[in-house]
């Protein structure tokens, strides 16, 4: 039998309510608690991982720089990104943290080949690249076998604020976006196309019922 993963999509929030929610959520949840994955555009935010350092943030300007318990280096997130959290009980699903990670980038492959890209993952760093420049990032925490955290897939969004830091503690790497090769992509279908990608690589089914809210209030 097929699990059961509850999808909430989010809209366009704040970062750090939706950081603390996903924390209580894995904090809160027991072995009989469903599985979430949350899709969102968050306003500007660079986002700094367990593994960052300070020198990695160049000019951040007025965007706000939070730190997070994730794994990896600094990140930006904004409007035209999709944001995806997995909240997920991995031993529950079969699954360890590599292959976890490997669902999320042949996740991001497949929905970047349904558009007639080209992207593939690298060894050295995770994420999926697009001729040597980076249009989606992972950053990950599990405890107690429960992940959260995620992906961001760069669909239509001002790329300007990368150049204000060194994107996931890389230097010299260029980051681009799905409407540098799509001009007409729009965000609500690639969600649509990712959202059922993830559901198939983890063999899981989707509930699209139920309150969107996660309680960030």
């Amino acid at each position: 039998m097929e699990s059961v993963v509850h999808f909430k999509d989010l809209g366009l929030t704040d970062y750090e309510p939706i950081y603390r929610a996903m924390q209580r959520f894995t904090e809160e949840r027991d072995e009989n608690t469903a599985d979430e994955l949350w899709f969102t555009e968050h306003k500007p935010v660079f986002t700094q991982g367990q593994a960052g350092k300070a020198e990695h943030v160049l000019a951040p300007g007025d965007i706000p720089v939070v730190q997070t318990d994730r794994g990896g280096q600094v990140t930006y997130h904004g409007p035209g990104q999709i944001t995806g959290y997995l909240l997920f009980d991995i031993e529950r699903l079969g699954i360890n943290v590599r292959e976890l990670v490997s669902g999320i980038e042949r996740a991001c492959v497949s929905t970047l080949a349904h558009y007639g890209i080209h992207g593939e993952p690298r060894a050295d760093a995770p994420g999926v690249y697009v001729g040597g420049a980076k249009i989606a990032s992972l950053g990950l925490r599990v405890k107690k076998g429960m992940s959260y955290h995620g992906l961001a897939l760069n669909v239509d969004m001002d790329l300007l604020p990368f150049q204000m830091i060194n994107p996931c503690g890389l230097t010299g790497v260029a980051m681009t976006h799905m409407a540098a090769f799509v001009p007409d992509v729009r965000l609500s279908e690639v969600q649509d196309v990712l959202r059922e990608a993830l559901a198939s690589e983890y063999g899981v089914a989707l509930s699209m019922s139920g309150s969107q809210d996660v309680g960030t209030g």
